[in-house]
């Protein structure tokens, strides 16, 4: 897939087509605010690598090494070549010195992932190879190369870890509840991980739309003559706005449990990323250079962290989103709010005494008389890296 050109440390340095490649970027360049601000506060934690490192004994990262050397293909010049290319060329484009060890495992469920502590290593399965173009694929495994960047790994592992963990100690019920809630806030910084190397796919692959057919892909399989991105990502739209509270608090119970934001979610995340300035300007050579990471202040990135947040409630179509913003913004009415985003707690009509109007029948109540579509609560698992 490369033309030639200069080798480092066994990759070559011209990728396939002319890419624009970001020599010495930080991965805060791509990174989430919110993923941001959690990885620049480990870092600079006094003895962080230390303790993990005396961690990686306890977890099964050995193990794991040993498994998929065994019983996967390694990708490499005589193995899997096309995809050794495209890992080359991705550590070329985000400038990653070492290149990770990268396997091929037989399993027909698309998935991939970046796990290790001190080496990480990348693993894609056979499905997914099988399902995606090459294009498609670029992306993925630029995705899997900014997991390794951004050191996701080490914290993936530990999730992986603390999971099965909690299995082994369900029968204690205090100590299962603290693990469970350590995962809980793990599985949400994960969660925004991904979107970090979604973006980091799409500044390896620099093809929007073959971005969104892989993630178009994932959801509905090979397929593709009978999909369309535009529509797959109204979907995401209607996802958001639709619905009344009840559906709010379905979302939130159902995406959980998951280490990945839900598909349709995920791409029409990754557009408004590409639509924005920031893309723009790593695109035209303005990044944070990974030089400059030891000087990135915690509390400036827990600020923008919280100001991502922010906006995202603001903006947000989610019945639940506006209502928590009306209620920061001081709105009135909070009781008629509730009552109208549940539907109005029943299709009976009543009357509000204590506001002299009718909450039954009428036109600011009239949800709750307008049957819904009963859809089942699939929560779904998604272990997609």
């Amino acid at each position: 897939m490369s033309d030639g050109g200069d080798e480092r440390n066994g990759h070559e340095k011209v990728p396939s087509r002319q890419r624009r490649r970001f020599e010495g970027i930080s991965s805060r360049a791509y990174e989430h605010p919110a993923d941001r601000s959690a990885l620049v506060a480990l870092r600079r934690l006094s003895g962080f690598d230390t303790v993990f490192k005396a961690l990686s004994g306890l977890l099964p990262e050995r193990s794991l090494r040993l498994l998929f050397l065994s019983d996967s293909v390694r990708v490499s010049d005589a193995q899997f070549a096309h995809l050794n290319d495209m890992l080359r060329d991705a550590c070329y484009i985000l400038d990653l010195e070492k290149v990770p060890p990268m396997y091929v495992n037989q399993d027909p469920q698309p998935n991939a992932m970046c796990i290790g502590l001190d080496d990480p290593i990348i693993v894609v399965t056979t499905g997914l190879v099988e399902l995606l173009d090459e294009e498609e694929m670029r992306a993925v495994v630029g995705h899997e190369v900014g997991h390794a960047l951004s050191g996701h790994a080490v914290y993936r592992t530990i999730l992986l870890f603390l999971t099965s963990l909690a299995v082994r100690v369900a029968w204690i019920p205090l100590g299962n509840l603290a693990i469970m809630a350590i995962v809980t806030a793990l599985r949400e910084w994960f969660r925004k991980s991904e979107l970090s190397a979604d973006r980091a796919g799409l500044l390896v692959g620099q093809d929007l739309r073959a971005s969104m057919r892989g993630l178009m892909k994932i959801a509905g399989g090979n397929h593709l003559h009978e999909m369309n991105v535009d529509a797959f990502l109204a979907q995401a739209e209607e996802y958001e706005s639709a619905g009344d509270l009840r559906d709010s608090v379905l979302k939130i119970l159902n995406v959980l449990p998951r280490t990945h934001p839900f598909t349709a979610v995920r791409a029409a995340e990754l557009k408004k990323w590409a639509e924005s300035r920031d893309h723009q300007r790593i695109m035209d050579g303005h990044y944070p250079r990974r030089d400059e990471d030891k000087d990135t202040s915690v509390s400036d990135s827990f600020r923008q962290s919280a100001a991502s947040y922010a906006t995202d409630m603001k903006n947000s179509k989610d019945p639940l989103m506006k209502l928590v913003s009306d209620i920061a913004g001081g709105a009135g009415d909070l009781g008629g709010r509730v009552r109208r985003g549940f539907g109005g707690f029943g299709a009976g009509g009543g009357t509000d005494t204590a506001a002299g109007r009718d909450t039954g029948g009428g036109k600011d109540g009239g949800a709750a008389d307008a049957p819904r579509d009963g859809r089942p609560d699939d929560e779904g698992t998604d272990s997609r890296g």
